[in-house]
């Protein structure tokens, strides 16, 4: 049985490289870290503009961040960008004015500077956020956002067009009359992909991070990075058994990357939508990555028995599914 499943691990391997899956991956590790130190992180995000209307000359402006607005009319209008923030001394109670973004948390936030410059505390920006700098807030952020979602694509995709090649090529007919386990068909290409997978998490999160900050982190982000690689290889699984060819299944992923992963994306990077996005499952798995990240482990218990029992739960219907499917050609 262990020389069958040997042969198995071989021949998937060898699938896996005819179908350039490996070179793929590398162009994936290359594009995102030369995007993440050579263009993201240099990204200077400048802090909200402040325009003051002051007619009386009430307040001296002097922070580069301030300017002076002429009129009422032309302060509302400088935050018409729904990013600046208005200051208006006309009156006797100095008044905050802005207009909404549509995100609560960043309206918060320039609530928040508007108030500070009422305050006179106009010396410039906080450089350090929580125990680490801009730039490696930054490279942590990114990286988990760009992990969480290669993952997503790879882990659907990889395992189910190893399945579609092996239907083309008559494999499925051929192990439906071999006395061979299901099970071990599965097995061999959920451990290749999900080595393939770990490896290509360790190395965006060295390159991205640097090695002493990806060591701190390497664990947990490995951890998150399987579950999610398992979970996400037997749904693209269970997907290409059923759906009788690739263009079915690619159309399937397009639905799928609208309505599932995007949500997830405009939650996780505007705070949007978070009264109900808590009930979207793929949006747990990408705050544990981010967690992992930041070294803040946010999931409990409850948490990895759900996934487990997902995993397991997924991988019994993928076996269940299979025998169908091999039966039915054989």
């Amino acid at each position: 049985m262990r020389k069958i499943f040997f042969s198995l691990l071989k021949k998937d391997f060898k699938l896996m490289l005819s179908g350039r899956f490996f070179l793929l991956a590398l162009g994936s590790l290359v594009l995102y870290s030369c995007y993440i130190n050579f263009v993201y992180v240099k990204l200077d995000q400048e802090i909200y503009p402040v325009y003051v209307y002051d007619p009386q000359n009430r307040q001296s402006v002097t922070s580069e961040y301030v300017a002076r607005a002429d009129s009422r009319k032309a302060l509302e209008a400088a935050c018409a960008d729904q990013y600046s923030v208005g200051i208006d001394f006309s009156r006797d109670v100095p008044e905050v004015y802005l207009l909404s973004c549509g995100i609560e948390t960043i309206d918060h936030c320039r609530m928040i500077w508007g108030e500070a410059i009422l305050r006179g505390n106009m010396t410039g920006r906080a450089d350090t956020i929580g125990a680490n700098n801009k730039e490696m807030k930054n490279r942590r952020e990114i990286t988990a956002e760009f992990l969480f979602f290669e993952l997503s694509a790879v882990g659907f995709l990889g395992l189910a067009s190893m399945l579609f090649k092996e239907k083309q090529m008559g494999v499925i007919r051929v192990h439906g009359i071999l006395p061979v386990r299901r099970s071990m068909f599965i097995f061999s290409k959920l451990l290749l992909l999900l080595g393939a997978d770990l490896l290509f998490a360790a190395l965006l999160t060295i390159l991205n991070l640097g090695f002493s900050y990806a060591l701190e982190v390497l664990p947990a982000v490995l951890l998150q990075a399987g579950i999610l690689s398992l979970i996400m290889a037997l749904v693209g699984f269970l997907c290409a058994v059923r759906l009788p060819d690739f263009k079915q299944f690619s159309l399937f992923y397009l639905v799928l990357a609208i309505f599932v992963t995007t949500p997830v994306f405009l939650a996780g990077q505007t705070g949007a939508a978070r009264e109900w996005i808590v009930y979207h499952p793929m949006y747990h798995l990408f705050a544990a990555m981010k967690s992992a990240y930041f070294s803040a482990p946010t999931v409990d218990i409850p948490y990895y028995l759900i996934c487990s029992g997902a995993v397991m739960l997924l991988f019994l219907l993928a076996c269940r599914t299979l025998n169908r499917e091999m039966t039915k050609e054989g």
